[in-house]
This record gives C-alpha cells, sequence and structure tokens, in this order.
C-alpha cells in the first residue's frame, strides 16, 4: 500500500490574519451584546436625577410625592405601574390601581417601593441580579434589564389588609379584594 502525497499550496499569511481578526471581532460583539443592559443602566445613571443604590437599583423622582412615611416589607401597596423592557417593549402594565404585597415581589422592586412615599411617582431600573437573574418569565427574556415606571398611591399593613379582607368575607364579601384577586392584577413576582 502507497500513500500518495497531494502537494497543498501554502496558505498566505494575510489570510490568517484575517481569519484572526474576524474571530477577534466576533468574540468583542458577543460580549458587548452580553453586556447590553449593563450597558443601558450606565447610560441611565449618567442622566439627570438617577440615583444608585446599593444593590445596582437607578431610580428616578418624577414627582416626589407628599413626603413622611414610606411602605416597609409588611405592607401591601397600592400603585398604578408599566413594566418595559430597555428596549421599550411592555410585559406588563397595571389596567387599574393595583395592590402589591411588597413581600411578594421581585427583591429590586420591593427596595424600590419602600424608597416611595405616598403620592410619588418613580421609573426605576432593576439589572437581572435583582429582577428575574437569569430565569426567563413569559414576556421577559433571561438577563433582562426591568424599567418601571410606577404610581404609589397608597399603602397599608398586610395585617390591616388581611383584618379587612375578614371583615368583607363576613358581611359577604366584595369582589376584587385580596392582592392577585383583583381582575387583570399580576400574580406577585
Amino acid at each position: 500500500m502507497s500513500v500518495t502525497a497531494v502537494p497543498l499550496r501554502p496558505v498566505r499569511r494575510s489570510y490568517l490574519v484575517w481569519i484572526w481578526v474576524a474571530v477577534v471581532a466576533a468574540v468583542v460583539v458577543a460580549a458587548l451584546l452580553a453586556r447590553q443592559g449593563d450597558a443601558a443602566l450606565l447610560r441611565e445613571s449618567r442622566g439627570s436625577g438617577v440615583v444608585t443604590t446599593a444593590s445596582g437599583l437607578q431610580y428616578k423622582v418624577i414627582e416626589p410625592g407628599q413626603g413622611g412615611a414610606h411602605p416597609t416589607a409588611r405592607d401591601v401597596a397600592l400603585i398604578n405601574y408599566t413594566g418595559r423592557l430597555i428596549d421599550g417593549t411592555v410585559f406588563d402594565k397595571s389596567q387599574q390601581p393595583t395592590p402589591m404585597p411588597l413581600s411578594g415581589v421581585l427583591p429590586g422592586f420591593s427596595e424600590a417601593l419602600k424608597l416611595m412615599p405616598k403620592g410619588a411617582k418613580y421609573r426605576f431600573w432593576l439589572p437581572a441580579k435583582i429582577g428575574y437573574g437569569d430565569r426567563a418569565n413569559d414576556k421577559i427574556p433571561a438577563n433582562s434589564t426591568l424599567v418601571f415606571d410606577v404610581e404609589l398611591l397608597d399603602f397599608i399593613p398586610e395585617a390591616v389588609l388581611r383584618q379587612m379582607q375578614a371583615q368583607q368575607s363576613m358581611m359577604g364579601g366584595m369582589p376584587g379584594g385580596a392582592p392577585g384577586g383583583v381582575p387583570g392584577a399580576p400574580s406577585p413576582r
């Protein structure tokens, strides 16, 4: 048995250089796309009046509200809100004032609500680590930065809400009522 050698033409060095340049460019583009949410947050942080907390939450006060008390982790907030992705795609919007128990929402959303006094309107940006993280959720891709416009209408302690619900059920109940029981209300996150 004999092996026949087929002569190969040498590859020009300039071709190899272009191949490596293309590989490096592809890696750079992939890294930039992966950090798109972080870049958007960085752009927002440079905006006038944007505050960044230690967790990475960014918020801007649109209307300051009445000052005074703020909701706590054990309260239920009554809010109007719109949730968007960083590209502007709306993924959730309240159709009416919606009760939200602070203990049952995303960590960043809860943190932001705790900063707001009654009557305030804020815009806040949640990086993935205080949002849904690497989990996809319905219309929200994994590792998404979330943008919310929120108006805090009122808040009450969860114990008071439970007491009101118990009284309503004893009196024959009323439609809606419990957080998540309001038609069109989002499930706790």
